[in-house]
């Protein structure tokens, strides 16, 4: 019976919870007749299925006052041990002044990285080759397996490992639902957008895909702000594993690279925000402004952040962080706590014009 798993020490954890419904209500119950706090950790690698008018099985119960929600994401550098963890985000909302720091982690060692990915049996991994084939493992799983637990509803596998290659190869961009469409019919031809939009949400649902939303401040300006998501991925081994890359392509590939090296630095910050009751936008108007990362907390504080894989471009990516400070109504926005350019370069430092300069090697929550 269910009810034998919630017997046990406290705090119990209960693994892939959702494959079992009745637990939800039975650790309800079970919290209600304990009261306090702290009995259950329930884990699980997908949202729950929702619940139809006709569903056999008793309603799940809303869960307010008795559970709290936590978003896991895959391990950032800072918990990897590859950052050294000098440059807080934390410190840079707070008002950090000069910063002085030395990033161990160089370019070549950013590539394995994205290959390598976040997962903990990857990280883990006696050795790169036997890491990178757990994150084709788990790529593998997601196509063959996790994708149709999900909801009950069989998919074609060559399908969803089209949506992923198309997904992958537009990493970090505004391409549209369209255009993924148009990439998969040249394969499959009779794919309709609704068909596309259930992979698509199927995938979010087990914590595959997970786009980066617009940021949509008041700015004193009469350029219109663009409200299409940014293509994310949980981690960026997802788009290496499922494009067949290894970090001998992406060191001669410094397009690709840059596309995927904002993508870990997205995975990177998410965690640090979350960390800070914060969330990650993106920024992009009419007028063609655009920036990579606002890191937006919920006390109302803001930061903007540019991603640059190598040292040439920081005096354009600093201009544009500059510009955008220009352009936000700062009356009802408030000043941004921070401009920062993210680099896979080794200093990290303030410039003169008070933008920092901050390798992804330093930073940590």
């Amino acid at each position: 019976m269910p009810s034998l798993l919630l017997e046990g020490d406290a705090p119990r954890l209960i693994d892939e919870w959702q494959d079992e419904p009745d637990l939800w209500n039975l650790v309800r119950a079970t919290v209600d007749e304990r009261g306090g706090a702290g009995h259950f950790i329930l884990t699980g690698s997908a949202v729950p299925k929702d619940q139809k008018k006709d569903d056999e099985e008793p309603p799940r119960h809303s869960g307010t006052g008795r559970f709290a929600w936590i978003k896991m994401r895959p391990m950032s550098l800072a918990e990897s041990g590859e950052s050294n963890k000098d440059i807080s985000l934390a410190a840079l909302f707070d008002g950090m002044g000069d910063i002085a720091s030395t990033s161990k982690v160089a370019i070549p060692d950013y590539a394995h990285l994205i290959c390598r990915g976040g997962w903990p049996e990857a990280v883990l991994a006696k050795g790169p080759r036997i890491a990178y084939q757990k994150s084709i493992n788990y790529v593998e799983a997601v196509i063959n397996e996790d994708v149709h637990r999900v909801d009950g509803v069989e998919r074609n596998p060559a399908l969803v490992r089209l949506v992923l290659r198309s997904l992958a190869r537009n990493i970090t961009t505004l391409t549209s639902t369209q255009t993924i469409l148009d990439d998969i019919k040249g394969h499959m031809p009779t794919t309709s957008i609704k068909t596309l939009d259930s992979y698509l949400n199927a995938l979010r649902r087990i914590f595959v895909v997970e786009d980066e939303p617009a940021w949509m401040p008041s700015i004193r300006s009469k350029a219109a702000i663009r409200t299409s998501h940014k293509r994310q991925l949980a981690d960026p081994s997802i788009a290496t594993a499922v494009l067949g890359i290894k970090p001998e392509k992406l060191m001669r590939d410094f397009n690709l690279f840059g596309f995927l090296f904002e993508s870990l630095c997205v995975r990177d910050m998410r965690v640090y925000a979350q960390a800070n009751d914060g969330e990650v936008f993106h920024y992009r108007d009419s007028s063609g402004q655009e920036v990579d990362m606002i890191v937006s907390l919920r006390d109302g504080r803001w930061g903007a952040v540019e991603v640059k894989l190598g040292g040439g471009q920081i005096d354009e990516a600093a201009s544009n962080l500059l510009a955008l400070k220009d352009k936000v109504d700062k009356d009802s926005m408030g000043a941004p706590a921070f401009l920062v350019v993210l680099t896979g370069t080794e200093f990290a430092y303030r410039r003169t014009d008070g933008v920092f300069v901050v390798p992804l090697g330093c930073l940590v929550n």
